[in-house]
């Protein structure tokens, strides 16, 4: 382990990084139905359904990018250091934001967010550069700092995407030009392009290597091989009792919020005849940055006194349950009253807030119980979250496509309710685990 004597801390480059990415991800909540659309009718597609499908593809190619890259970057940085690879992530960030922005047709978007994906798997080894420099005592300390980071990253990144989204129009002055109006959603890629070259050259300049040579991986095999090795044992933790309930939990939890990330939109942005809140994009990125601050209110105030007051398989269950209400109400928000679409997105938003902490604590109290290696089982865990975010997307976006202009049972509610399902799921699997005691007593529950 390195202490950085002499040096700045690194932790507030660390932490710009990780919210650079966030931003990366978040950003393009807002606009990106609407864009995708545009792109799709320009090409022709007048058919919804098929329209809308593309939308869920163009979401998926980010995390499925994000599930192939992020062993292989590790891998390299085990090997090349840190630093290096880290590096990359923000040259790639700086580069294809504007070029999502400048897209024009689907193809290009998708390649586009595809190699924004790629190059933003270094979330984890950003992780990895904390353990280098940090003492044990300091490690859960400044591992906290990067969940701030995804807090507020999420909090502030659709509120930028939909503030700048069509400046022509929101903004006007030197945005009224043909050039703005033609590359509406240009403006808030360029911002996060800004940022990035800004992380980039503290990068360069402050960030020290973590890694020395000496500690550094020598090995045959390629980051290939490292990916083989991570899928080996993402299937052997399945295995395990107690753990596997836990994971696969968290996989149909994950499956069920991804849902939402292209079909909330699809929905509030539809016509209000046609059953829908006819939202713009700066309304869209308001609500989820109000999702975003639920979020950081909860797990950065309240999370420790109510696993002081409850116990985590309560609160666990409690979340899972608010978020599949809150995701399952969505379209049977009227039009008239569109405020209550807060109400759903606070039950949303605080049910992940009180889910993610809780059900990771109890399968690092439960890994650690049954002396499972914690490494493997959190790699597990984050292995099964990256495809959950790839199928999610994906199942609803294609359950939109199929419905959307459905009667009877089947209309753009069903989704939603499918999603509402999927929680379901995730919840009895919840219920059945009984967890061993140890030295948190109550707080595992049974």
């Amino acid at each position: 382990m390195r202490s950085v004597e002499g040096e700045k801390s690194p932790m507030g480059i660390l932490f710009l990084v990780v919210f650079i990415d966030m931003l990366g991800f978040t950003l393009v909540i807002p606009f990106l139905t609407y864009f995708i659309q545009d792109l799709a009718s320009a090409e022709g597609i007048v058919d919804i359904g098929r329209r809308d499908l593309w939308v869920g593809v163009v979401i998926s190619c980010y995390s499925i990018a994000q599930f192939i890259f992020t062993p292989i970057l590790g891998a390299l940085s085990d090997r090349y250091g840190r630093r290096p690879i880290l590096i990359f992530g923000l040259i790639s960030n700086s580069i294809f934001f504007i070029v999502f922005g400048l897209s024009e047709s689907i193809t290009m978007a998708i390649i586009a967010r595809f190699l924004s994906g790629a190059g933003n798997g270094n979330i984890a080894v950003a992780r990895a550069y904390i353990g280098d420099i940090s003492e044990p005592n300091m490690i859960s300390r400044r591992m906290g700092m990067i969940g701030a980071a995804f807090g507020l990253g999420f909090m502030i990144g659709p509120f930028i995407g939909g503030i700048l989204s069509d400046p022509a129009t929101t903004l006007g002055g030197p945005f009224e030009t043909l050039f703005w109006v033609e590359h509406p959603y240009l403006l808030p890629c360029i911002f996060s392009s800004i940022l990035s070259l800004i992380s980039l050259s503290l990068a360069i300049t402050r960030l020290p290597e973590s890694l020395p040579v000496e500690s550094r991986t020598i090995s045959t095999g390629t980051p290939l091989t490292k990916f083989s090795e991570i899928f080996t044992n993402i299937l052997k933790v399945m295995k395990l009792p107690n753990i596997s309930t836990l994971i696969l939990a968290n996989f149909l939890f994950m499956v069920g919020f991804s849902m939402m990330h292209g079909t909330f939109i699809l929905f509030t942005a539809m016509e209000i005849e046609n059953g829908g809140l006819g939202f713009d994009e700066m309304q869209n990125g308001w609500i989820f940055a109000f999702i975003g601050l639920l979020g950081v209110i909860v797990q950065g105030g309240l999370i420790g006194k109510l696993t002081d007051r409850f116990n985590m398989k309560g609160l666990m269950i409690c979340g899972t349950f608010l978020s599949g209400l809150g995701i399952a109400s969505l379209p049977y928000v009227p039009s008239n009253i569109s405020w209550l679409v807060f109400v759903s997105s606070a039950a949303l938003a605080i049910g992940n807030a009180l889910f993610s902490p809780t059900q990771s604590s109890l399968l690092t109290f439960e890994s650690n119980n049954a002396g499972y290696e914690l490494g493997t089982v959190m790699g597990a865990q984050e292995g099964y979250g990256a495809l959950a975010r790839i199928i999610g997307p994906l199942l609803a976006a294609y359950i939109w496509s199929l419905t959307v202009e459905g009667v009877g049972l089947w209309t753009y509610h069903t989704c939603f309710i499918v999603a509402g399902f999927v929680f379901l799921l995730a919840l009895l699997l919840q219920l059945k685990i009984k967890f061993s005691t140890d030295s948190q007593g109550n707080a595992l529950g049974e």
